[in-house]
Formats: C-alpha cells, sequence, structure tokens
C-alpha cells in the first residue's frame, strides 16, 4: 500500500483564517453602525516637570473618557494602543526653538478572555485588572516618569515643556485602521500641554 503524506497548503490556511476574517470584520461593521455619542474630549488636566536625583522626571493627570465604539473593541479582544509624547524645546529668539528632547511613553491595553482580566502595557511593564476603568485610571495618572538627564539641559536655562496624549491608529488591525480614518471616535487626541521650567542643572561637587 502506498504511503500516504498529510500536508497543509496555502490555500487551506487561508480557509482556515476565513471565519477568523469574518468575525472581525463583522466586528467593525457593528462598531460603524453605532450611534455616534457626544464626548468630552480628552485633555491633560495637570502637568509638572521635577528634578529627581539625576533625571528629570514628568507627573502628569489626563481626563480620559473612552467612548462605547473603543470600549467595545478593547472588550472584544482587539489591542488598542496609546502615546503619550513630551517635549523640552530651548527657546532662541533668532529662529525656531531648539527640541532639545522628545520622548514618547507607549501603552497597550488589551482583554484576556482566559482570565477576564484586562492587561496594560506601559513601555516593558504590565500589569492586570479586574475592570477596564481601573486600567484606564491607571494609564491615565503619570508618575516619575524619566525625560531626561540632568547634564542634557543647561544649568539655570529656561526650558518649554510640551505633552500631549493620543490614542495610536497605526496599530490597529487593518479592518479597524480603515474604519477610523475619519471618525471621531478614534480620533482621541488631547492638545499640547505647554508650559517653562527653570532647569536645576548639576549639583557641583
Amino acid at each position: 500500500m502506498p504511503n500516504t503524506t498529510a500536508s497543509t497548503t496555502p490555500c487551506s490556511r487561508k480557509l482556515a483564517d476565513f471565519p477568523r476574517l469574518l468575525r472581525l470584520i463583522g466586528l467593525v461593521l457593528s462598531l460603524i453602525a453605532w450611534p455616534v455619542h457626544a464626548q468630552t474630549p480628552a485633555r491633560i488636566a495637570y502637568g509638572e516637570i521635577q528634578r529627581e536625583n539625576g533625571d528629570y522626571v514628568i507627573n502628569a493627570d489626563i481626563d480620559l473618557n473612552l467612548n462605547p465604539r473603543v470600549e467595545d473593541a478593547i472588550r472584544h479582544g482587539i489591542a488598542v494602543y496609546f502615546l503619550l509624547d513630551a517635549r523640552i524645546e530651548s527657546p532662541r529668539w533668532y529662529w525656531l526653538d531648539e527640541t532639545v528632547v522628545s520622548e514618547t511613553l507607549n501603552y497597550r491595553v488589551t482583554y484576556h478572555a482566559l482570565t477576564r482580566s484586562f492587561r496594560l502595557a506601559i513601555g516593558s511593564f504590565h500589569q492586570s485588572f479586574d475592570s477596564l476603568e481601573a486600567a484606564v485610571r491607571t494609564m491615565t495618572r503619570v508618575r516619575r516618569w524619566r525625560v531626561a538627564g540632568v547634564d542634557e539641559l543647561e544649568p539655570g536655562q529656561s526650558y518649554k515643556v510640551a505633552l500631549r496624549f493620543r490614542l495610536d491608529p497605526d496599530l490597529l488591525p487593518r479592518p479597524f485602521k480603515v474604519s477610523a480614518l475619519g471618525s471621531r471616535d478614534w480620533s482621541i487626541d488631547t492638545d499640547w500641554m505647554n508650559w517653562t521650567f527653570l532647569s536645576a542643572g548639576v549639583s557641583a561637587e
């Protein structure tokens, strides 16, 4: 009797992925069909920069209410990414301000159906929560975020600090990325919060 060998062709793999693709498209269509709800724009309610030992760190509080479409996407297992951007600029009277520091803090919010928990990743740090609300509260309370070393800034000089929080649609699955284009529900982007501070510089030894 001749030997038979089982093999998986690219076509069969595509057919196996087809039901998953249909479910994803169905979810996207259902979210698009939701009525648009008025929502309070996200904003940075508080921000400060402080020297801590040999670093400058930022503390900030962000007002953020996720709308039903974004919440539902997360609860269905879609990973949603957010960014916190910080800039430190040196004013120049003769030209545009010079950007001395440009840093971004990356967030990822996901739901794990097996453990029925929400997972928040902040950079390489991960933490699980029983509710989406708890994960969002932690994400929007920024504490001791290192943005620069003391030696990166000139002692006793005035600098401008700018801070912004936003949803990153570029990392959404392709069907969601398409639906996010021009959608107010997926456009979560605070205005830049700006303030000035006087650098402490390096302490003399």
